[in-house]
C-alpha cells in the first residue's frame, strides 16, 4: 500500500510542479511520477542538509513541489543547452 500511496503524491507533486512552470517538458505519466518522486528526494536530502528536517524526516507536499520545480529547471538549462550547441 506504501507504493501505491508514493505513486500517488508523486504524481501529483509532478503534475503540480508542470503546472507552476508551464512550458516543454519531457514525458507523460511516468514521467510526471518519477520526477514528483524525485522532486520529494531532493526536497528531503536538502531539507537535510539545511537542518530543516531531522535524519531519516522525508519533505513536506510544498517543498517536493520545490524540489520538482528545481529539477524542471535543471533539465531546462540543459535541454536549451542541447538545443543551442
Amino acid at each position: 500500500m506504501h507504493l501505491i500511496w508514493t505513486l500517488i503524491v508523486g504524481f501529483f507533486v509532478g503534475l503540480i510542479a508542470k503546472f507552476l512552470m508551464p512550458g516543454r517538458d519531457p514525458g507523460g505519466f511516468i514521467i510526471t511520477i518519477f520526477l514528483g518522486i524525485a522532486g520529494a528526494l531532493l526536497a528531503g536530502w536538502l531539507g537535510q542538509k539545511l537542518h530543516f528536517y531531522h535524519e531519516g524526516q522525508s519533505a513536506g507536499f510544498i517543498a517536493s513541489v520545490i524540489g520538482a520545480m528545481i529539477l524542471l529547471f535543471i533539465y531546462r538549462l540543459f535541454a536549451r543547452n542541447r538545443e543551442e550547441g
